[in-house]
């Protein structure tokens, strides 16, 4: 499997983005996807992630704000991004498979207050 992450870019607090994860292989539409971010200077993180049926998760720092989606025929998944702020700055990636054991290229989010 392989993943193109797309979507990425610089803009103002308060503003959205919306990133995409293509996939290649059959294998996405059954497993799991996740979002991850780097931010500079810190561990990689968990963002989001969104079951093959569709259940979303969040994390704390993100929830309200962020909305996961996917289409499976698509083989493709967003990360809806909303009320940015600064510190949502960061590397983002997408990952699937069994323990997350592929991952995208990671596109850059950056935040300017």
């Amino acid at each position: 499997v392989q993943l193109q992450a797309s979507g990425g870019g610089l803009v103002q607090a308060g503003g959205s983005l919306r990133l995409s994860c293509a996939a290649s292989g059959r294998s996405f539409r059954r497993n799991g996807m996740g979002w991850f971010r780097q931010r500079p200077g810190k561990e990689r993180e968990f963002v989001s992630a969104i079951s093959w049926r569709g259940i979303p998760y969040y994390s704390d720092s993100v929830s309200g704000r962020f909305t996961a989606s996917r289409d499976n025929v698509k083989n493709t998944g967003w990360l809806q991004m909303n009320s940015l702020k600064p510190e949502d700055t960061a590397v983002y990636y997408c990952a699937t498979g069994g323990g997350y054991r592929y991952w995208g290229q990671g596109t850059l989010v950056t935040i300017s207050s």
